[in-house]
């Protein structure tokens, strides 16, 4: 094979072409032949990659002169930039940012193209390297000369128009709690402790409005930042000086990206709710109680749910009911008698589920026993000892599930606590590990999140779900995903709702939003927040409930908050609606566990060429059919986008023509907007479930 390389001192003009079959990815055949061709000219370097079955092409342009750069075009147009000083590293922990300079040299060999190029800091280079395929380039990268210790990626955002992925989002606005930018570029992202310990559900992938992708392959933790101090600069930095590995995918709709990035990170093999926990709400105790819970409140909420009409399929009795955090024994003086509680909530046709975690307590009689027996994680920074992290109820050891010993003793203690006490299904809640804890030898924190998974997965969650994330395990094991807790307030049921719009896309598609109502420790939600999102909820895969719409406690008072009549009508009239498109959902279920298609997905998902659809944050597909577009303000009205296509108002009773905006659409407290695609897949099936009775 030939190979072509110049100091650009000397560079002439030239070409190279060399054909190469690519990988089996998502998009290309494996049989369709790639012809990438490199050619140099003294302006710089521009790598082509010609159109291709299922792929558009691309090109990637390297300048001569200045800093080190890499433009990707479609079609002529930009799609992905790097900004100034755009591959950068840290030669210390703590040290100041160096980044390459002026490219020195290039080679084309062996189908990948490799890039030299001098830094700011004397006595180091960077080398880069990009192996192209049909619809997406390998980019790794490294500092030579000097020992990095962290490398960073840095674009400008506006090259790409808006940017979704990540998943949930730390930001000066409150997020993830209260607020979820939507598109990552309307809002300010910063969050320095970015991976896969993180508690947070996140993914280090990104897609842009052009269509073009970035997915960074790392086990480490990473320092992310977009439009950070309204910058207009994405930063995707990881915490080491290993190789820097990326990819960019570049293909002509959004969708396509992420199918691309399905394509790595896998599809879900399973769902682990059944049919009927897609039907029915899950009702758990935290934000109707948080920890002033106990036996005689916990039957008194499960029987006013069943004499109001507002069942579901499992009453869950979260946080604070352990003698301490590890025992795993109830406490005697809040449960006088679990068995008869269990029994009351069966007799009701509930399922009875508990708030588990791994997270043993200093003063837990089980933390001893765990630390001697070396059931622990061990500290990072002295391994002789057990970690110990600082949680919201007090300062824990973490069961260390790569030993199985410590997973058989927590699994026995589990065993006994469920078969005692008739426990049908679990809830697990903080993390499997925390990055101030070494993992086991022959272990990444990383894989953790498996052995997290795996746990979980044999046990019933009921809809609850775990929140693990990050690789290939995490996507396969189909968990249901529940959000981040919210607060309680108009901002929050936004951002409940912008949320499950960025786990979705990020390969999650079994989403329910945080309970509804939100939690968080604020004060109870008004009568109209708590009815706006039961109904958003009604649109969403699962509906996971806490706040009683019979009355609660507002905890930040202790004062009683009763709600009226039409408060029980109006929600169960959102539990009814979900159970009637139950059908309809369980079909795009079955969907999900084939394509991987997300079930809750934004409007350009599935309408592309819809450009207003790019900044909607409020509306969304769930399925093909269904355009839901409840309304999340206190305002009567709210303005409706309707892309191409003949839509029936399962309101109004009437068919739309769009693209159209149905501007200051009615929404009394007793409406949700929604509308069938009449054209679309399912359509029948939905049309059934929503049409005027």
């Amino acid at each position: 094979m030939r190979i072509f390389s110049r100091k650009f001192g000397c560079l002439l003009a030239t070409a190279l072409t060399l054909a190469f079959l690519p990988s089996t990815a998502h998009g290309t055949p494996a049989n369709t032949p790639v012809r990438p061709t490199v050619s140099a000219s003294p302006a710089g370097l521009s790598l082509k990659v010609p159109p291709s079955s299922g792929s558009p092409g691309y090109s990637v342009t390297v300048p001569t002169h200045g800093q080190l750069a890499l433009t990707t075009r479609r079609s002529g147009r930009t799609v992905l930039a790097t900004a100034a000083d755009s591959l950068r590293f840290r030669a210390g922990s703590g040290s100041d940012w160096q980044h390459a300079t002026t490219l020195t040299g290039w080679n084309w060999h062996a189908g990948i193209l490799t890039l030299t190029a001098d830094t700011t800091l004397p006595g180091a280079s960077v080398e880069a390297r990009l192996t192209p395929t049909a619809d997406r380039y390998q980019l790794d990268w490294d500092v030579k000369g000097v020992a990095a210790a962290e490398l960073s990626l840095v674009y400008g955002l506006s090259a790409s128009g808006h940017w979704y992925g990540h998943g949930e989002t730390t930001t000066p606005s409150g997020g993830p709690y209260t607020d979820q930018p939507w598109p990552l570029d309307a809002g300010q992202v910063e969050q320095p402790d970015f991976g896969p310990a993180s508690y947070q559900m996140v993914d280090p992938f990104w897609y842009t409005e052009s269509s073009a992708g970035l997915y960074v392959d790392t086990g480490d933790t990473m320092d992310v930042s977009l439009n950070a101090g309204q910058d207009g600069l994405g930063r995707f930095g990881v915490d080491s000086g290993s190789t820097y590995k990326a990819t960019v995918f570049v293909e002509s709709t959004p969708r396509a990206v992420y199918d691309d990035y399905i394509g790595i990170v896998g599809t879900p093999r399973q769902s682990d709710a059944t049919y009927e926990q897609y039907e029915k709400p899950l009702w758990n105790s935290w934000a109707q109680f948080y920890t002033n819970v106990s036996q005689e409140k916990l039957l008194a909420y499960a029987t006013a749910l069943h004499d109001k009409g507002l069942g579901g399929h499992t009453v869950q009795l979260d946080d604070k009911w352990e003698s301490n955090y590890g025992n795993m024994t109830f406490d005697p003086k809040a449960y006088p008698d679990p068995k008869a509680m269990s029994a009351q909530i069966h007799s009701l046709g509930d399922d009875f589920g508990l708030w588990v975690t791994l997270w043993i307590n200093l003063d837990s009689t089980n933390y001893q026993y765990a630390a001697d027996h070396d059931y622990l994680l061990h500290d990072a920074a002295d391994p002789t000892k057990p970690c110990t992290v600082t949680w919201w109820n007090g300062t824990a050891g973490i069961v260390d599930l790569g030993n199985p010993a410590a997973k058989a003793w927590y699994q026995g203690n589990l065993k006994t606590l469920m078969d005692t006490y008739r426990v049908d299904g679990l809830k697990f809640d903080t993390r499997f590990f925390d990055d101030q804890c070494a993992p086991r030898a022959g272990y990444t924190g990383s894989d953790y999140q498996r052995l997290g998974s795996r746990l979980a997965d044999s046990y019933d969650l009921q809809g609850a779900g775990i929140r693990v994330h990050w690789g290939s395990a995490a996507h396969e094991a189909g968990f249901v995903v529940r959000q981040i807790d919210k607060g309680t307030d108009w901002n929050s049921l936004q951002a409940s709702v912008s949320q499950n719009l960025a786990l979705s896309t990020i390969g999650y598609p079994f989403v329910e939003t945080d309970m509804i109502g939100g939690s968080l420790g604020q004060p109870a939600p008004t009568k109209d927040v708590l009815v706006r999102w039961a109904q958003s909820s009604s649109y969403m895969p699962l509906m996971y409930a806490s706040t009683s719409p019979a009355g609660t406690t507002d905890v930040t008072t202790g004062q009683q908050v009763p709600y009226d009549d039409q408060t029980v009508a109006l929600y169960r009239e959102a539990i009814d609606r979900h159970e009637r498109l139950a059908p309809y959902i369980w079909d795009q279920v079955q969907r999900a566990l084939k394509t991987g298609d997300p079930i809750v997905r934004p409007l350009f998902f599935d309408f592309p060429q819809d450009r207003a659809s790019y900044t909607i944050s409020d509306e969304w597909m769930l399925g093909p059919a269904v355009l839901a577009a409840p309304n999340l303000t206190a305002s009567a009205s709210r303005d409706i986008h309707l892309p191409a296509g003949t839509w029936y108002d399962v309101n109004r009773g009437r068919t739309v023509k769009g693209p159209v905006t149905l501007k200051s659409y009615a929404t009394p407290l007793t409406v949700t907007p929604a509308f069938v695609n009449l054209r679309a897949q399912g359509a029948a099936k939905a049309l059934t479930a929503l049409r005027r009775q």
